[in-house]
């Protein structure tokens, strides 16, 4: 458990709230808004449109189809590393105040709630099994959350620390050394397979009447990962024979909350003044990514699996940007333009939840500005249609949560 020397702040962080806010505001539509701004650029005639800033930022908002890295690759991974920063602040206080037991009462039913309203989120029961899909971006939130709210409460920041590199190196390990077989999960590949053997299109019976065996591969669909899925994963995947949020790449996301516990250990050293912990972060965070890209050269930063390469690279990269954020809205109090942000990371799950239960803010916009509004602003005004809807749906948004926040109702698990 962590030292009384870390106790936490009962003052909350601005800065942490908007960053949230902020990650969750690309989740809920701000990428259609710059997809419909690139849409326009691209329909204007200008021929170098192609090169244009508006287009380098709409292509960032789209995931790297495998390995690489884009900003929307950063989305996913900086909200589980918030989640990391927030279990120093709420576990610190829970076991201070009540006991380690019941901040471990409050992981096990905070992690049990956000997976079964992840099951909700994802379907629910309304599928008949197995098109279920089990494991997914909640799921992930909620396991992430559990361990590491877990390793929290009874361990030390040494010992936090060498699980962390131990699972990174694990994975890793098990990723390049573990023989999997030659046969890789995709349709076509699948399709040619069977023609080759003279056999039926069964992926199991073909998976299972492979012989060869490799190491060290991370192609898509070629690799222990997704090996791990195929065979034991049950339910619904994704990916149709494995899921980017599968059983065996949940070990490095673990790891990236663990990165969020100890940027949040940081945040509340006492020892530090402000300035010290915004370097910290900058400094740390480029240090992380440096080393990821450096791991990349023989473990590829990959999202879909979380590469332990990805793990570093993406939580450096979080790191330096809550530096900048903590530098702006907490020390230097410029904050006329973060509070809709505010409003949002109060709220973030709420609204994650929502825009899914309402299918999509966009859509909304489509039945209040559809049809003729639509229309009037796609011929008359350089096809800006879907700008127009992409606006309207981003207020709607920025509208609940502001509801709700000068309500004082936030919704957390």
């Amino acid at each position: 458990m962590p030292s009384a020397a870390a106790a936490t702040t009962s003052q909350r962080l601005m800065s942490l709230d908007a960053l949230r806010g902020f990650d969750m505001f690309w989740i809920i539509g701000a990428d259609s808004l710059v997809h419909a701004l690139d849409h326009m650029a691209g329909k204007g005639g200008n021929a170098e449109s192609g090169s244009s800033f508006i287009t380098q930022i709409s292509d960032q908002l789209h995931h790297a189809d495998w390995a690489g890295f884009r900003f929307y690759d950063l989305i996913f991974p900086l909200f589980v590393f918030m989640a990391g920063i927030s279990v120093v602040f709420s576990l610190g206080r829970t076991i201070r105040q009540e006991g380690r037991a019941a901040a471990v009462k409050r992981v096990v039913r905070r992690s049990i709630l956000l997976f079964v309203v992840a099951l909700f989120y994802s379907g629910g029961f309304t599928n008949r099994w197995p098109e279920i899909r089990l494991l997914g971006v909640l799921n992930r939130i909620a396991i992430c959350y559990f361990f590491a709210g877990l390793i929290f409460c009874f361990c030390n920041l040494r010992a936090m620390i060498s699980i962390a590199a131990g699972l990174l190196v694990g994975y890793w390990a098990l990723m390049s050394f573990v023989p999997i077989r030659n046969i890789q999960l995709d349709t076509a590949v699948l399709q040619k397979l069977a023609v080759e053997r003279h056999a039926p299109m069964e992926p199991k019976a073909l998976f299972y009447g492979t012989t060869e065996r490799v190491t060290g591969k991370f192609d898509p669909g070629l690799n222990l990962s997704n090996e791990i899925d195929f065979m034991y994963l049950p339910g619904r995947m994704w990916d149709k024979y494995y899921d980017p949020e599968g059983i065996l790449s949940t070990l490095p996301a673990i790891v990236t909350c663990l990165l969020g516990v100890f940027t949040g250990l940081l945040l509340i050293n006492r020892s530090l003044n402000d300035q010290q912990k915004v370097i910290y972060l900058l400094a740390g965070g480029m240090v992380l990514a440096a080393l990821g890209w450096g791991w990349s050269f023989n473990f590829p930063v990959v999202k879909k699996i979380w590469t332990s390469s990805f793990v570093l690279v993406a939580g450096g990269y979080s790191a330096v940007l809550l530096g900048v954020f903590y530098w702006i809205v907490d020390i230097a109090k410029w904050r006329w333009w973060c509070q809709p942000f505010v409003w949002m990371g109060m709220n973030s799950i709420t609204i994650y939840v929502g825009k899914n239960l309402l299918g999509g803010f966009t859509n909304i916009s489509k039945r209040v500005a559809g049809g003729d509004i639509y229309n009037f602003f796609d011929t008359r005004l350089h096809q800006s249609g879907e700008l127009v809807l992409s606006i309207i749906g981003l207020l709607f948004a920025f509208w609940i949560v502001r509801y709700l926040y000068e309500r004082k109702i936030f919704v957390r698990l």
